[in-house]
C-alpha cells in the first residue's frame, strides 16, 4: 500500500498550524490546494501542491483544481479490494487516509449582502465533491469538515488512529455540511420575495442546532433549539439560567404581542397613539398583561398591575430600554424572564442579583420580523408551512351602529384588536387606556371567552372596550359585552348573522366597529 496521504483545502485556516503538524509527525504525505499548501510551506512544513499530482496548475480563475482521478482515486480506494490498491500502485497515486475541508465561506458573504456575481464565486464546486467522496469512503478514510474536529481527531491520531465508529461519525457531519451549504445556496436562489410566492413545492430544512435544553414540553422528555440561516436573530441571554424550551414558546409569544400594529383603513387620524413603551406579560403563551406607556417603568408597572397573581413567575418583555427605575420593578417579583432591547448599566447590574433570572436582550426589530416570518409546525406526523401575512389588502374598519366609539376609546379598540391576534382562538380582550383588563383566549365557543374576558376585568369593565379575534356567529356574544358594561366593540364581519349583531348592538347602546380581517390562532 503507498504511504497514507492527508489532503487538505481550507478556506477557513483556523487550526491548520497544530493539524499540519501532527499530520507531519506522522509520517503523512501533506498534498492541499494551492492556498492551504502556501500556508502549511510558510509554517516550515513539506507540502505538495495539488497540481504536481494532477498535472495541472487551478484552472478558470481557481474554479477547478481538485476535480481530477488523481485525486479522487486516492479518496475512493477501498484498502481492502487488491485491485483498488494495485491501480494505486500502477499510476503512482497516493492513497489518501484523511481529507480536510472547509467550504467557501457562501453563507458569511451571502448574508454580508454581497452582490449576485460574488455570491456564485463562492460556491463551492470541488470542495462539496471532496467532502462526499471521503465520506462515502469512511472505512478507510478520515473526513474532517469543520476545524473543532480537529482537537479529537489529533488525540485519536495520538493514540494510534480514529476508528471506524468515529470516522463514521465524521462521515456523517460531511455530509450534514454538505446537505446545510447546499441549502443555504438553494435558498439564495428561491425568489426573493416570498411572501408574494407559493409555499415550496418542496419544504427543505436544514437547522443547525442552536441551544441544546435540558428538556422538553416536560421533564422527561429531549429537546433542542434549532435556527436556520435567514431567520430572525434571537435574543441573546446576558445572565441566569439557560432558557428553556417553556421559555422559548413564551419568549416568543411575549415578542410578538410588542410588534407594531398598522393603524386599518377607517381608523381616525386624530386617535392615532403617543404612547412609545409597550410592555407584556405572558404565562404558558397567553398573555396576562399588556399595556403601553410613555416610559419602561410606566408600562411594565401597568402590564405587571393588569393581572399581579397571574405575572407570578411570568415571562416579561418591554420594547424599551430598561433603566434602573424599571429594573426596581422588576427586581422586587418573581418572573422567569425579562426581555428588553437595551438595559443601563446600573439595572442590568441590579437585575443580574437574581441569579435565575433570565436576562435577555433583542434586537427593536425583532418582534416585527417574528410576525413577518413563515410559520411551521408538526401536524399528522407532517409539517404545516404558511406564510402568515402576505401581500394582501389591508384591513378596514367600519363603524355599523349610528353611534360611534368616543374619541378616547378608539386607541384602546386598536390596542385591544392587536393583542387579541396573539391570543389562542377563540379569544377576547378587555382594554381601558391601553391596558389589558381582562384576557381570555382558548374557548370553544365566543360567547365564552367574552363572559371569561369581562368577569376577569371586574368592575373596571365598565366603559372599557372589548375586541375578539373572530366575528360573531350569534348576537349573545355582544350582549354579553353589554351585559358587563362594555362601551365599545371590535369584532371582525362575515358571520351570516351580522344584520342581527349590528341590530343587537344598536338596541344595547354599544358602538360597534367592523373589521375586515380576523385573526385566528391556532
Amino acid at each position: 500500500m503507498p504511504v497514507s496521504a492527508a489532503l487538505l483545502s481550507l478556506s477557513d485556516r483556523q487550526g491548520l498550524d497544530k493539524l499540519a503538524a501532527a499530520l507531519r509527525s506522522r509520517g503523512f504525505r501533506l498534498v492541499a490546494t494551492s492556498g492551504t499548501a502556501a500556508a502549511i510551506r510558510e509554517l516550515g512544513i513539506e507540502c505538495e501542491e495539488v497540481g504536481d499530482l494532477t498535472g495541472f496548475p487551478p484552472l478558470l480563475g481557481g474554479r477547478v483544481k481538485t476535480l481530477h482521478p488523481n485525486v479522487f482515486a486516492g479518496i475512493l480506494a477501498s484498502r481492502a479490494d487488491e485491485s483498488h490498491v494495485a491501480e494505486l500502485e500502477r499510476y503512482d497515486l497516493p492513497a489518501f487516509s484523511v481529507v480536510a475541508v472547509t467550504l467557501y465561506p457562501f453563507e458569511r458573504v451571502v448574508a454580508g449582502g454581497a452582490a449576485e456575481a460574488e455570491a456564485v464565486e463562492n460556491i463551492d464546486i470541488g470542495g462539496v465533491t471532496l467532502l462526499r467522496a471521503a465520506a462515502k469512503n469512511y472505512a478507510d478514510v478520515t473526513v474532517l469538515s469543520d476545524p473543532r474536529q480537529y482537537d479529537d481527531f489529533m488525540s485519536a491520531l495520538e493514540s494510534g488512529g480514529s476508528s471506524v465508529a468515529g470516522r463514521r461519525e465524521l462521515a456523517a457531519a460531511a455530509f450534514a455540511r454538505c446537505e446545510e451549504y447546499d441549502a443555504a445556496i438553494a435558498r439564495f436562489f428561491a425568489p426573493s420575495d416570498s411572501a408574494t410566492s407559493e409555499p415550496p413545492a418542496t419544504l427543505r430544512l436544514s437547522l443547525p442546532r442552536e441551544l441544546a435544553l435540558r428538556y422538553g414540553e416536560n421533564p422527561w422528555a429531549r429537546a433542542a433549539f434549532y435556527l436556520g440561516a435567514g431567520a430572525p436573530a434571537h435574543p441573546k441571554q446576558l445572565s441566569g439560567k439557560t432558557l428553556s424550551y417553556n421559555n422559548l414558546l413564551d419568549v416568543d409569544s411575549c415578542l410578538r404581542l410588542l410588534a407594531p400594529v398598522d393603524e386599518p383603513g377607517g381608523f381616525p387620524a386624530s386617535a392615532r397613539t403617543h404612547r412609545a413603551v409597550q410592555a407584556a406579560i405572558v404565562k404558558h403563551t397567553v398573555p396576562c398583561g399588556y399595556a403601553a406607556r410613555g416610559s419602561a417603568a410606566a408600562a411594565l408597572e401597568a402590564a405587571l398591575g393588569a393581572d399581579p397573581i397571574s405575572a407570578f413567575g411570568g415571562i416579561v418583555a418591554c420594547s424599551g430600554r430598561i433603566d434602573k427605575a424599571a429594573a426596581e420593578l422588576l427586581r422586587a417579583r418573581f418572573l422567569e424572564v425579562v426581555a428588553a432591547p437595551g438595559y443601563d448599566d446600573d439595572a442590568r447590574a441590579l437585575l443580574a442579583t437574581k441569579k435565575n433570572l433570565r436576562l435577555l436582550e433583542f434586537e427593536p426589530q425583532l418582534p416585527a420580523a417574528l410576525l413577518r416570518a413563515p410559520k411551521i409546525r408538526s401536524a399528522l406526523g407532517g409539517v404545516l408551512f404558511e406564510y402568515p401575512d402576505p401581500d394582501a389588502p389591508p384591513d378596514v374598519w367600519k363603524v355599523v351602529t349610528r353611534s360611534a366609539p368616543e374619541q378616547a376609546r378608539w386607541r384602546d379598540l386598536l390596542f385591544a384588536f392587536g393583542a387579541v391576534r396573539q391570543i389562542k382562538s377563540n379569544a377576547a380582550v378587555v382594554v381601558k387606556d391601553e391596558v389589558t383588563l381582562g384576557v381570555c383566549g382558548g374557548q370553544t365557543n365566543r360567547v365564552a371567552a367574552v363572559e371569561l374576558a369581562c368577569r376577569r376585568a371586574g368592575d373596571a369593565v365598565r366603559g372599557a372596550v372589548l375586541a375578539t379575534d373572530g366575528f360573531f356567529p350569534f348576537a349573545d356574544g355582544i350582549e354579553a359585552a353589554a351585559a358587563a358594561g362594555i362601551g365599545a366593540v371590535v369584532a371582525p364581519s362575515g358571520s351570516i348573522r351580522d344584520s342581527e349583531v349590528i341590530a343587537a348592538a344598536e338596541r344595547l347602546g354599544v358602538p360597534l366597529v367592523f373589521a375586515s380581517r380576523r385573526y385566528f390562532l391556532h
